[in-house]
C-alpha cells in the first residue's frame, strides 16, 4: 500500500507537469509576431508571472508561515536570479537561431519558472501526506490546470524570439520537471518539507518577479509603447488572477 501511494503521488505529479505542455496550444493558431505584439507578448507574460508570485506562490506562503519567512526567501530568490544572471552573461548560451542576448533571456525564463515549479511539487506532496488520497489528488488536478496558464506564460516570450511550438512545449514541460521530482520526496518528509514550505514559496516569487523587473519589462518597452506595456502587464496579472481565483488556488 505504502508502495502504491508513492508510485499514485510520481504519476499524479507527473500528469501535472505535462499539463504545462498544453500551453502552447494556442500559439498553433499564431503564425509569426511583429515586434509590437513581441512587446506586448512579454508585457503580458510579465503580468502573469507577477500574479502568480504575488497572488498564489506569497498569499500560499503566509497561510503556512510567518511574514519574515516570505520576506526572507523573496529576498533569497531576488538574489539568487541575481546571481544566475550575472553568471549567465559571460556564457555563451545559443538556443537554435537566437542570438546569445535572446538565448539567455530565453534560459532566464525557463529557470525562473524551474525554481517556481519546485513547491507546487512540495505542495502535491504535502496534499497526499494529509493522509486523504481524495484531497491529494484534487489539489494535484488543481495544479495541473493551474499550469497551463503558466504554460502560456512561458511559450508567449519564447514564441515571440521565434523559438518552435514543439520546443516551446518541451521548455514549458521542462518548467514543471520539478513537480513530479519533489513530491515524493516531500510526501515522505513532510515534517521537514512543511517548515521549508513558506520559504521556498517566498524564494520562487521573489525570483520570477526579479525575472519581469530585469529581462520582461525592458523587453517589451523595446517593442511596444509604455501605454502598451503597461496594459499588457495589467492584462496578464488580471488573467492569471481569475484563473488562479477559478481553481482555488
Amino acid at each position: 500500500m505504502w508502495d502504491n501511494t508513492v508510485i499514485q503521488v510520481f504519476l499524479v505529479a507527473l500528469l501535472t507537469d505535462l499539463a504545462t505542455g498544453l500551453g502552447v496550444i494556442p500559439f498553433a493558431f499564431v503564425r509569426k509576431m511583429s515586434l509590437r505584439w513581441r512587446g506586448i507578448s512579454s508585457a503580458i507574460a510579465g503580468g502573469m508571472m507577477i500574479s502568480a508570485s504575488v497572488f498564489s506562490l506569497a498569499d500560499q506562503a503566509l497561510t503556512r508561515g510567518s511574514v519574515w519567512d516570505v520576506v526572507i526567501g523573496m529576498l533569497a530568490g531576488a538574489a539568487f536570479f541575481t546571481w544566475a544572471a550575472r553568471r549567465l552573461e559571460n556564457k555563451d548560451w545559443q538556443i537554435g537561431d537566437l542570438d546569445a542576448s535572446d538565448s539567455r533571456q530565453s534560459v532566464l525564463i525557463v529557470g525562473a519558472m524551474f525554481i517556481h515549479s519546485i513547491p507546487e511539487g512540495v505542495a502535491i506532496g504535502v496534499g497526499y501526506a494529509t493522509g486523504d488520497l481524495r484531497f491529494g489528488i484534487i489539489f494535484a488536478l488543481a495544479i495541473a490546470v493551474h499550469n497551463i496558464p503558466e504554460g502560456i506564460a512561458v511559450t508567449l516570450p519564447l514564441r515571440a524570439k521565434g523559438i518552435s511550438l514543439w520546443k516551446c512545449a518541451g521548455y514549458a514541460i521542462l518548467t514543471s520537471a520539478p513537480q513530479p521530482l519533489m513530491a515524493v520526496p516531500s510526501y515522505l518528509l513532510v515534517s521537514d518539507f512543511k517548515l521549508l514550505l513558506p520559504a521556498g514559496l517566498g524564494f520562487a516569487g521573489g525570483a520570477m518577479i526579479y525575472l519581469v523587473a530585469s529581462e520582461l519589462i525592458p523587453d517589451s518597452l523595446a517593442g511596444c509603447s509604455k501605454k502598451e506595456t503597461a496594459w499588457g502587464v495589467i492584462i496578464g496579472l488580471l488573467l492569471m488572477l481569475l484563473l488562479t481565483s477559478g481553481l482555488g488556488l
